[in-house]
């Protein structure tokens, strides 16, 4: 299949840039592995127009119906690497046949690290959280839990005193916390509970009530985040390309046009900046696109130029 893009990813920025360039009439085909982390959010609460919230599976089921009346074309399948090819990329995938694209789009994101413990999943977004500037509002003056490990998870509750002074740290991977920190816990009355969790306790459909320790003892509680560092920076396929990228793994782009340091690949969402936050994965996603659209209209005058010259 060629194309004038490829979009590697279909997760909020890559729906978005869909839009943007499907509106801007070009072809482009968007490879999803139907896997991310906006799938696991249950309800967006702070995205102008939806003050009820609003679930990650709603935004991208409604995202790509109105991709697709633009003419995008989607291919559910994993990207295994991608290469130059001629004056443009080519795409190999796990189970279809390869694409073409002139331009790409990684859009692949983050996803974070958790344990399974029972019941964590079915409260995300609802009720358990992950990013405190998102989200932290949802705990203001409730006792909050922090699922967490270590000093990630110590910052993480250091963090959300600014919203309740009643915050628990349960050091489930019972990994160091640093003196420096512990002091800290220490000062902002914060309890720090040293045993690993059995399950989450809920009182409903993706209703937080609480944690159960190994040892049976629960620890009730109103609210809780997760904090356990380590999240997975899917940039290989950057990687693959050369492009920079930071020691973390997430791409270096240009801030004004969110280009990598490779010419004609982009990079949008949570694998750039990584800021956790749906508004921001939507505004990079519009913004490749309409870099990417002044690319494709540039590359199509020097063709048409060149085209010129021959006759």
């Amino acid at each position: 299949m060629q194309s004038d893009a490829i979009i590697i990813g279909g997760g909020i920025a890559g729906l978005q840039a869909a839009i943007q360039l499907g509106r801007y009439m070009h072809k482009v085909i968007v490879v999803d592995s139907g896997y991310g982390r906006s799938l696991l959010c249950k309800s967006y609460q702070n995205i102008i127009g939806w003050p009820d919230g609003v679930s990650g599976l709603t935004l991208r089921t409604t995202g790509r119906l109105q991709a697709e009346k633009l003419g995008v074309t989607f291919v559910e399948d994993e990207v295994v690497s991608v290469k130059r090819q001629n004056e443009g990329f080519q795409a190999l995938l796990r189970e279809h046949q390869p694409i073409q694209g002139t331009l790409v789009l990684l859009a692949t994101g983050v996803m974070d690290r958790f344990p399974p413990l029972p019941g964590l999943i079915e409260c995300f977004g609802l009720s358990v959280y992950v990013c405190p500037d998102c989200d932290g509002f949802e705990v203001k003056d409730r006792h909050t839990i922090v699922i967490g490990s270590g000093d990630t998870g110590a910052n993480m509750a250091i963090a959300l005193t600014y919203w309740s002074n009643r915050i628990t740290f349960v050091n489930h991977e019972l990994k160091p916390i640093s003196n420096k920190l512990k002091l800290q816990l220490t000062e902002l009355d914060i309890t720090l509970v040293e045993e690993e969790i059995r399950r989450v306790v809920t009182s409903g459909v993706g209703q937080f009530a609480g944690v159960e320790l190994v040892s049976g003892t629960i620890i009730g509680g109103e609210r809780a985040f997760i904090a356990f560092g380590g999240n997975e920076v899917r940039s290989d396929l950057a990687s693959q390309l050369g492009a920079e990228r930071l020691e973390n793994g997430h791409i270096m782009t240009d801030p004004r046009t969110k280009m990598t340091s490779v010419s004609h690949l982009w990079a949008a969402g949570d694998i750039g900046v990584h800021s956790e936050m749906l508004s921001v994965a939507m505004a990079e996603g519009t913004l490749s696109a309409v870099w990417m659209h002044k690319a494709l209209v540039k590359l199509g005058r020097k063709v048409m130029s060149e085209a010129g010259a021959r006759n």
